[in-house]
């Protein structure tokens, strides 16, 4: 019991610490950029204004999604790394995600 007591202090602190760290996703060599907290929460966006052209509307469109991809990935990328490193080593079944 004391165990998994253990185990759930360390994913609220995990998750806190996850909430706090933002993570950049860039798309277009840098003309499209964001940042993101560990909660997926958007925070900022830049736009490059030599793309600002509305015969572009779709390649910004395209770009945008691609930033947001970018940081998505790094956050999940992170809280598993996390997560193995905080729990020891104990890790996850296979298949199995974080709860956040």
């Amino acid at each position: 019991m004391k165990q998994a007591q253990s185990m759930q202090q360390k994913m609220n602190e995990l998750k806190d610490k996850m909430a706090a760290t933002e993570y950049e996703g860039k798309a277009g060599g840098g003309l499209v950029a964001l940042v993101m907290n560990g909660e997926n929460k958007l925070k900022s966006i830049s736009i490059d204004a030599s793309i600002l052209k509305p015969d572009e509307k779709e390649i910004l469109e395209d770009l945008v999604v691609a930033a947001f991809n970018d940081a998505k990935n790094k956050v999940d990328q992170d809280s598993q790394n996390q997560l193995s490193s905080s729990l020891g080593g104990m890790g996850l079944p296979p298949g199995m995600k974080m709860p956040f």
